[in-house]
């Protein structure tokens, strides 16, 4: 029998306004870039293929109807890292950049890892002492339990050890999203109020390399990292993930993202999704997993089989 172990996580928003151009070489005007793949295109719905460098990215407006039904707005990007072909529902949406938020939980241990900020993922780190908007924060954790937990204050204290400069390094090193970590001033929230963002495109070109041990740290960090990011085994496939939850600006927006592995095939994804609230938060996960199995990437019937 499979084994199936599940977590519950979270992700997706969508900030709109960028007009999106897919020719070579071109960005998103607030600075997303970089596109990917797509799907058959004979798929109803679907828009012809475009190419981006070596990557072709197809458009499902179709199944814009997924983020309406439920009553929120949203973007979702699938990367099938071996066809090189990205599927993107909400497209103008997945170049736009957002705040990470505790995405960024996966960049930062492994930076925490590699610098040796942090002996491990069973070193405990205290959380300050100061009340915490969860109350399951208010307590010290070692990264294996403040990781599933999104423990905020864990993680600030993590970056404080990194040090400004270190961090910047690194973020600059993964490429991931603007490359910017800002001042020392905010070296313990960049991520959660700004200036970092990323876009839902360069979230799964991330974990792409993430996924294939392909970021230039230490193997075992990356390593590491899979375990705790780990969500889910069974029938054939593994779901790692983290979620995300913007509060601190406007509009709040809250992620899911991650890769999946099934035999030789890897897909990494990212959903958006503007929130207003506990209930919107609740549909990152569900919203994704839909569209997960919508593609292929996860077992289960999706429209048209």
């Amino acid at each position: 029998m499979a084994r199936v172990r599940s977590r519950r996580t979270g992700a997706a928003l969508l900030a709109a306004g960028c007009a999106l151009t897919l020719t070579a070489g071109t960005a998103c005007a607030q600075g997303g870039d970089g596109g990917t793949g797509a799907p058959d295109e004979g798929l109803a719905g679907a828009r012809p293929p475009q190419q981006r460098g070596d990557v072709a990215t197809v458009e499902r407006e179709d199944l814009e109807s997924v983020f309406a039904e439920a009553g929120v707005e949203g973007t979702f990007v699938l990367h099938d890292t071996r066809a090189r072909e990205s599927t993107l529902v909400g497209a103008e949406a997945a170049h736009v950049r957002a705040v990470p938020a505790s995405t960024f939980k996966m960049a930062n241990t492994l930076i925490g890892l590699e610098t040796g900020a942090v002996s491990g993922l069973d070193e405990v780190l205290p959380y300050g002492g100061e009340p915490q908007r969860v109350q399951a924060w208010e307590q010290d954790m070692s990264l294996r339990e403040a990781f599933p937990a999104s423990n905020v204050p864990v993680y600030q204290e993590l970056a404080r050890r990194v040090g400004h400069e270190r961090m910047a390094a690194w973020v600059d090193r993964f490429e991931y999203g603007n490359r910017d970590v800002g001042g020392e001033d905010v070296r313990d929230r960049f991520w959660l109020e700004g200036p970092l963002e990323i876009s839902a495109v360069e979230q799964t070109e991330f974990l792409a390399s993430l996924a294939r041990a392909e970021l230039p740290v230490d193997a075992a960090h990356q390593e590491a990292l899979r375990e705790i990011a780990l969500v889910e085994e069974g029938d054939g496939h593994t779901l790692y993930a983290k979620s995300g939850w913007a509060g601190d600006v406007d509009p709040a927006h809250g992620w899911w993202v991650g890769w999946v592995e099934r035999g030789e095939d890897l897909y990494t994804f990212a959903l958006r999704l503007e929130m207003d609230g506990d209930a919107d938060a609740e549909l990152r996960e569900p919203l994704a997993r839909e569209l997960l199995v919508e593609f292929g990437a996860l077992p289960g019937e999706a429209a048209g089989d």
